[in-house]
């Protein structure tokens, strides 16, 4: 008994199945009520972008408990300032630096909060430019980790989630929710 051309090192070709065993052809995505041509929309938020969402969310209340330290620190440095003998003119500098560069750190620990929660907020219906934002946000915070890491530990926080919540918007489950189509 023969198969096929007897030339042919291959033998004969398997006889596939027209559809895989899901039932659609090669490259069709599973229709959602009509043909429409497009992929399936997500119905629901992935897991990955729900969690880089609560950590948006802890990343902006740790500068908000970062700021509030720093007015603290503020208010202590001035205190110390008010009750120094020394009345020198170089040291009235120093003290407008310092108390300056703390109100200015407030400052930068409220922005980034208040960048942090308008991010989160958008998640549910943001376009890409919110997962875009979390990223460039999450990479900010990354040095802001670092640079507070001494805060009570909420540096090593901010530090830790802010690299896993750039790489769960980076995941194509969360990309894939950032551009679906909104009607």
């Amino acid at each position: 008994m023969s198969f096929g051309d007897q030339n042919n090192p291959y033998g004969q070709p398997p006889q596939a199945a027209p559809y895989p065993q899901g039932g659609q052809p090669y490259g069709a995505y599973p229709q959602q009520g009509g043909y429409s041509g497009m992929p399936p929309v997500p119905a629901e938020m992935p897991g990955v972008t729900k969690a880089a969402r609560i950590f948006m969310w802890i990343i902006a209340v740790s500068h908000l408990a970062i700021a509030g330290i720093y007015g603290v620190a503020l208010a202590a440095f001035n205190d110390v300032v008010k009750n120094s003998d020394d009345t020198s003119v170089d040291m009235d500098k120093v003290a407008d630096f310092g108390k300056g560069l703390i109100g200015f750190l407030v400052a930068l620990a409220a922005v980034f909060a208040v960048i942090g929660i308008i991010l989160a907020l958008r998640y549910a219906k943001g376009g890409n430019g919110v997962r875009v934002g979390s990223i460039v946000y999450a990479s900010f915070a990354i040095i802001s980790g670092i640079v507070n890491i001494g805060a009570w530990g909420l540096g090593l926080v901010v530090f830790i989630l802010a690299i896993l919540t750039i790489v769960f918007c980076a995941k194509r489950a969360s990309a894939e929710w950032f551009q679906r189509p909104r009607y």
